[in-house]
């Protein structure tokens, strides 16, 4: 009986040391997020932050790998991508300056100012009357 017991907490030693030491990806092109930001969060952010807050499909900001309709996540291709860049940013530094948000980062919850607020589930903000 002990034995079985010393060789179960061995095993799930084990276990937890090797779950504990697997490598963390790595996402290639990320210049606002973090390159090794977990994949759960990752897809949290593009889910909650863009597809919801914007109500556009992943296709908006990534463009088609050549010769098929799989979405190429690393190419810059698509100008949206671009200017989803520069509105992290900006949101980023309106939470910081003007709500005190010490270390905001996309998706937190802390964030005063996020897609949502301008964007109301549109692709492109309602600017008002010009």
């Amino acid at each position: 009986m002990y034995r079985n017991l010393i060789a179960l907490g061995i095993a799930a030693v084990v276990a937890i040391g090797a779950a504990s030491s697997s490598p963390v990806r790595q996402y290639k092109n990320l210049k606002v997020l973090p390159p090794d930001i977990p994949s759960a969060r990752l897809q949290r952010i593009m889910v909650d932050e863009f597809n919801d807050g914007l109500g556009v499909g992943c296709g908006f900001c990534h463009a088609e790998e050549k010769g098929s309709h799989k979405l190429d996540y690393t190419s810059d291709a698509k100008p949206e991508k671009s200017i989803a860049r520069e509105m992290m940013r900006m949101t980023l530094k309106i939470n910081k300056k003007f709500f005190q948000v010490h270390r905001p980062g996309i998706g937190d919850s802390l964030m005063i100012v996020n897609c949502s607020s301008c964007h109301h589930g549109q692709p492109r903000p309602d600017i008002g009357a010009e």
